[in-house]
């Protein structure tokens, strides 16, 4: 079945619809299977639900606004005038009840239905929503995107590494020589990573693939290392980003990662392999970079 005989819609609007309802746990396995499968062959879908896990993550680290008791006050203040406001209401909903006669019929007339949540709802839920919504309008979801970037780019990572597991292949270009990964690469987006031929120490290479994330298309690499699958990003490093070249050990969506730099990339290296593989295959991949910088080449 080709992703577009899955029955979802084919609208890019609907699909975003359908996005956060799978990032909001609201549709079933079938429906989230399918969704999911669509944004592995869809890159705008992907950057979609990255941003949107992204945006998610970052909002859930905002502390909770904490309200102030005249701001309370002039909410409830609201609240009152609303209800003083609608006392005659029944009365007039009776008047309005009454019934008229149209040609010698009975026609009953249904009062109007009043406004009466005001007197069970919970006024500093509301006043704190308020003041998030404020806040987040204010600009702060663009310091939350900034200051969380590490956080937000390693979800999305996770995220690319698991649609890549659920789809068909998880590689783009199907090869274990960098001769062909890396010129397949750079034709593509302009930028590949160093693909070292590392199968002899257990870590062969699959092929590579275009991750979309936060919108930039950026290059991957795929091994394998016994039942698991090992994705690694490679970020082209900005020129103001100081090198890590010490890995730093990070964890999302249930997988297990490692990130680090050298003077020309950001790498992030994820797995459900063990902890103790994951390293040994980031200081395998380092040590093959330094012994051989050919395997960084074009060609």
């Amino acid at each position: 079945m080709s992703p577009r005989d899955d029955g979802l819609p084919q609208d890019p609007q609907d699909m975003k619809l359908m996005i956060h309802a799978l990032v909001d746990g609201e549709l079933d396995a079938a429906a989230a299977l399918a969704v999911e499968r669509r944004i592995a062959t869809d890159p705008d879908l992907a950057a979609e639900h990255a941003r949107i896990l992204a945006l998610r993550g970052a909002i859930a680290n905002v502390p909770r606004p904490e309200v102030s008791s005249d701001f309370l006050a002039r909410i409830a203040a609201i609240a009152e005038v609303k209800a003083s406001g609608e006392a005659d209401a029944p009365q007039a909903g009776a008047m309005k009840a009454e019934p008229q006669l149209q040609q010698g019929k009975v026609i009953a007339m249904r009062p109007r239905a009043t406004a009466r949540w005001f007197n069970s709802f919970d006024w500093r839920q509301m006043a704190a929503s308020i003041m998030l919504t404020a806040f987040l309008a204010s600009g702060a979801t663009q310091w939350l995107m900034v200051d969380n970037a590490p956080d937000s780019f390693a979800v999305a990572v996770a995220n690319g590494h698991r649609r890549s597991l659920l789809a068909a292949t998880p590689v783009d270009i199907v090869s274990s020589d960098r001769h062909t990964v890396k010129p397949w690469l750079d034709g593509r987006i302009g930028v590949s990573p160093p693909a070292p031929d590392m199968a002899k120490d257990g870590y062969a290479l699959l092929g590579g693939r275009v991750e979309v994330i936060g919108d930039k298309p950026m290059p991957a690499l795929v091994y394998r290392h016994h039942e698991h699958m090992i994705t690694l990003v490679a970020a082209p490093r900005q020129n103001e980003v100081k090198s890590v070249p010490v890995a730093d050990d990070l964890s999302a969506g249930g997988f297990l990662l490692v990130h680090w730099t050298d003077d020309a990339f950001s790498y992030w290296a994820i797995s459900d392999a063990e902890r103790p593989a994951l390293d040994d295959f980031v200081a395998r991949f380092r040590k093959a970079i330094i012994a051989n910088p050919d395997a960084g080449s074009p060609g």
